[in-house]
């Protein structure tokens, strides 16, 4: 099983939380943190869905395996 994140990724999400804690700082509590905030919510959101699809893949993976593997024996078994 290979990892869920690469090491792009990881730097991205790195680079994201930084830029955050950065205008966090710079911005302040002012109205201008609302669309900061919507901004590093949408990263979130896109690196939870690259980690649920990676999931998924490696799900069917699995499942596509499996179904080779029986397709496999049942050949083996009907040509004996």
């Amino acid at each position: 099983m290979t990892k869920p994140f690469d090491k792009w990724s990881t730097v991205v999400m790195a680079l994201t939380l930084l830029f955050f804690t950065m205008a966090l700082f710079k911005v302040g509590l002012a109205h201008d943190l609302l669309l900061e905030a919507g901004v590093f919510l949408v990263s979130l959101k896109l690196i939870l869905m690259t980690y649920k699809n990676w999931v998924l893949g490696e799900t069917l993976k699995e499942r596509l395996d499996r179904i080779q593997e029986s397709i496999y024996q049942l050949r083996n078994s009907s040509d004996k």
